[in-house]
């Protein structure tokens, strides 16, 4: 069950809109095929309930009503009739897993909270509802009153709940506790549905979904990139990964939709993914290690089951100060370029020489670096910024003029857009794609790096990725100017396609 929708959206300074939430439950439900969703909790706002209903009157044309979930709270119905007035069908009903909680937040003797549940899930089954239970704060419950939990459990397994979902509220369980507590509701209640629910207050969300899996649980909560509240919850795409490689078990999960999945929830919460992070991370997938690199062309010695193509994504070969020879020659082949052993021995010490001065660089950075090192045309420019003009003031669109040189031949146009970029790539459209009818790649990220220092005159790297074709790539540029460096990032592109 994924709750990004709901937990994810805790997460500090996150808060989707409701088209934003609709089009990730669409994604995770028809795209992702997860099992379940959990989409928001109940009361909060007006905008939270037009997101509900928006959701629930989607799946439930679509035949996926049942698989949409919403957080409630004992709360004499008014959740229930809220969920009810949304098109929703299943409740997560918020109860308390720990005595202390029950007691102390509460204010009440388990007998009176375990009696208001009670009502509350015979409530819901009559009004229609299907209805799964929340124990809040389970593992402290299990640590510090277990005999509490049972006796909860033992009162609500006689009526309509359906699952049984134990959270580390707090993030305080380890691998050991959480296999030894899992067994032991195993073990008390083999006929109940019990789920997991991690958080990752001690970096072992993912660890600790693993032993919940070795100790018998049912399901799984996630959340995609991990999100959620404090240090966020198990990521989607890692318990992914290891359910089926490490323990055999197959899911609906299509694999191939994590890393769209992934840049879409990013790009909705505006909180970026760590380029390390396993699986949808930016460089996860890339070779730096010159070692490495050798080691793909010799039977994949460095490769492991976590193969790029499976999460649809491809092996990258980075280019700076620890590639060898094999970096580049992987990146060479890519391309399309051959060189002698001596040629590619003078464009690796290159490279290397750029990436111990920290500058980036790129694949697409190759070809220009060849032709510097071997002193001949070997990058033939076909295509020549020969002038542009780009302007912007208050209370009118931005515009660009320009003139470009292509395969000898001159084209002027003048075009406005959103932005200066903007206008100028709304001008070489119309170049490319009304005149010459020839494709232009799909902008897919733009990323802007600056030196520390905060000086108005240092200059800005913009590095640009593209998409042609199934084909991804990156080009930068280097200006004092962040409009200049974009576009020169962009005539290098414009060259690489040839």
């Amino acid at each position: 069950m994924d709750t990004t929708l709901r937990d994810g959206e805790q997460t500090g300074g996150v808060s989707f809109m409701p088209h934003e939430k609709l089009q990730i439950a669409k994604a995770l439900l028809r795209d992702v095929c997860v099992d379940r969703i959990e989409v928001a909790s109940a009361r909060v706002s007006e905008g939270e309930k037009k997101a509900v209903t928006s959701i629930c009157g989607w799946a439930s044309a679509r035949g996926f009503i049942n698989r949409v979930e919403v957080l409630g709270f004992v709360d004499h119905h008014v959740s229930i009739e809220w969920i009810i007035s949304c098109g929703g069908k299943v409740i997560n009903l918020l109860c308390k897993g720990s005595q202390k909680h029950c007691e102390q937040q509460l204010r009440k003797t388990p007998e009176e909270h375990i009696r208001n549940i009670i009502e509350e899930v015979e409530y819901a089954y009559a009004r229609g509802l299907v209805t799964n239970v929340y124990l809040e704060d389970w593992s402290n419950g299990m640590k510090d009153s277990p005999e509490y939990v049972f006796a909860l459990v033992e009162a609500l397994r006689q009526t309509h709940v359906k699952r049984f979902m134990l959270p580390d509220t707090l993030g305080v369980l380890n691998p050991l506790t959480t296999v030894e507590y899992m067994r032991k509701m195993r073990r008390r209640f083999p006929d109940l549905h019990f789920d997991f629910h991690a958080h990752n207050d001690y970096n072992l969300a993912i660890a600790n979904v693993s032993s919940a899996v070795l100790g018998g649980c049912n399901g799984i909560h996630t959340a995609v990139n991990g999100l959620g509240e404090r240090a966020g919850n198990a990521p989607l795409s890692s318990v992914q990964a290891i359910l089926k490689d490490h323990f055999g078990i197959k899911t609906g999960i299509d694999e191939s939709k994590l890393y769209t999945m992934s840049l879409l929830v990013s790009s909705c919460s505006g909180i970026p993914v760590p380029q390390n992070m396993p699986i949808v991370g930016g460089h996860v997938f890339t070779q730096v290690a010159g070692v490495h690199a050798d080691g793909d062309n010799k039977n994949g010695l460095y490769q492991n089951a976590l193969m790029p193509e499976r999460f649809g994504r491809h092996r990258e070969y980075a280019l700076g100060k620890n590639s060898g020879k094999a970096n580049v020659l992987k990146n060479l082949e890519a391309l399309g370029l051959e060189l002698t052993p001596e040629e590619t021995k003078r464009v690796t010490e290159r490279v290397i020489e750029l990436g111990d001065k920290k500058e980036v660089v790129t694949p697409e950075d190759l070809p220009y670096i060849i032709a510097d090192v071997l002193k001949h045309d070997t990058m033939k420019e076909t295509v020549k910024l020969e002038s542009y003009l780009v302007t912007t003031a208050y209370g009118l669109k931005p515009s660009a003029s320009l003139r470009i040189e292509i395969d000898g031949k001159s084209y002027e146009t003048n075009a406005t857009g959103d932005g200066q970029y903007d206008a100028f790539m709304h001008g070489l459209r119309d170049i490319y794609e009304n005149r010459l009818h020839r494709p232009l790649p799909l902008l897919t990220d733009y990323a802007v790096s600056i030196p520390p220092g905060g000086q108005t005159d240092a200059l800005v790297q913009t590095t640009i990725t593209w998409e042609l074709n199934g084909r991804t790539f990156r080009t930068r540029g280097l200006d004092a100017d962040q409009t200049d460096a974009a576009i020169k990032a962009t005539i290098k592109m414009l060259n690489s396609l040839g």
